[in-house]
């Protein structure tokens, strides 16, 4: 090919802007429709662990990525009645040392800022919404509500949990309700009481549930999502905003610290927990996936968006890589994403299962043996978690069968 690729994403969202920066980072035209009407997210707080951060450190944005998050100093998990601690553990120092990286939390309408801020606004076309695609020759067209068209020689599908490319592509889904129940809310930290909320990621553990919350926005606000198992289904969209009184019902009798916390929020949203199996493969000839719309999973391991970011990286430096064999650079893509996006998907369902223990049985043992690894095996959650936080996703013994890249172009 005597020219640069043109790639046509489908989606402003974390996943889609990633990749348009690592794209054009590496000097290769790219074209990014949205639905929506602006580059905007819903007031919410996404965790990113250190591989996250290095996979932004690769995009260029770290620096401007720290400026507007929450740091942790630990993790934190407690005992859902009395509050009393059951693990203890640094993060910044720990993930800093062992990881070479920071794990931090954002409210996602400043991390996607952080993420269009080095893209021209005339490569984003809003209120866009793509209704099919299809490879043509050596390339593909996406097509439009409003009757446009965008070619490309390659569409990437980054538009989300309810894809519409992954359902022409591979038909449509099947979610299975979880059991699980969602509530999630934002807190000025101003209003929280003195001493109420400890500047740590959190996570209290009870029967049927447990509720997670952190600092977000350099730690002016708290982000907190409280799951509960019920027998309720409920539609899978975060923008239904929820009533009050029936979160406090819900966790009545969990400790008060926590009812104080959810009493400081003005609105709270609700939805339910779906899970999908992974996909084998996301390329159908010249269109293929990545973020949600090929790996969607439950959020109990903190890497929904962070395996996006990851995508985006990967897809980049293999196009960058072998700009004349797109075919193969897709290829390579899948082989590197496919089976450690299947992990997360799997290691994110299993975790579901030890935050929920039914029993008083099951949790006391549980939490005895976090009280074991703390007293005996301090570094054993790092030894456990090592292939999901010490990944580098430009590290080069991924592209060992790739020509090497011939050098990162910024564009102007």
């Amino acid at each position: 090919m005597s020219r640069s690729p043109r790639i046509v994403i489908i989606g402003a969202g974390i996943a889609g802007l990633s990749t348009a920066v690592a794209l054009r980072r590496r000097g290769i035209e790219v074209a990014v429709y949205e639905q929506a009407d602006a580059v905007s997210e819903i007031g919410a707080g996404v965790q990113m662990t250190p591989n996250a951060m290095r996979a932004l450190r690769a995009l260029g944005v770290e620096d401007a990525a720290m400026a507007v998050a929450f740091e942790p100093e630990s993790q934190v998990l407690r005992n859902w009645k009395s509050g009393r601690v059951i693990y203890r553990a640094p993060m910044r120092s720990v993930f800093r040392e062992r990881f070479g990286a920071p794990g931090c939390s954002f409210h996602r309408a400043d991390l996607l800022s952080v993420l269009a801020a080095p893209l021209p606004s005339d490569i984003i076309h809003l209120g866009a919404r793509c209704v099919g695609v299809e490879t043509r020759g050596r390339g593909a067209t996406a097509r439009f509500a409003d009757g446009c068209a965008a070619e490309g020689d390659i569409v990437v599908g980054a538009d989300g949990i309810h894809s519409t490319l992954r359902r022409q592509m591979f038909g449509a889904d099947m979610p299975r309700f979880t059991g699980c129940m969602c509530w999630r809310g934002l807190v000025p930290a101003d209003r929280i009481p003195t001493g109420l909320i400890e500047r740590a990621s959190s996570n209290w553990l009870g029967p049927h549930g447990h509720v997670v919350h952190y600092y977000v926005r350099r730690g002016e606000m708290v982000n907190f999502v409280a799951i509960h198992d019920t027998e309720e289904w409920t539609e899978e969209s975060w923008i239904r905003e929820a009533d009050r009184d029936e979160l406090m019902a819900t966790y009545a009798r969990w400790h008060p610290d926590l009812l104080r916390l959810f009493e400081c929020s003005d609105r709270y949203f609700k939805w339910g927990l779906f899970d999908r199996d992974p996909l084998p493969r996301w390329t159908d000839g010249r269109v293929t996936l990545l973020g949600d719309s090929a790996h969607a999973m439950l959020p109990f391991l903190a890497q929904g968006a962070a395996m996006g970011i990851e995508d985006g990286c990967v897809l980049a430096e293999v196009i960058a890589r072998s700009p004349d064999d797109l075919d193969g650079a897709l290829r390579a893509y899948e082989a590197l994403r496919v089976p450690r996006t299947r992990r997360a998907v799997l290691g994110s369902r299993e975790r579901a299962k030890l935050n929920h223990l039914p029993s008083r049985w099951a949790r006391f043992k549980r939490d005895l043996e976090y009280t074991v690894r703390r007293l005996f095996y301090p570094d054993g959650t790092v030894h456990r978690t090592a292939w999901l936080y010490g990944y580098d996703v430009m590290a080069e013994e991924h592209y060992a069968s790739l020509a090497p890249a011939a050098g990162e172009a910024v564009a102007a």
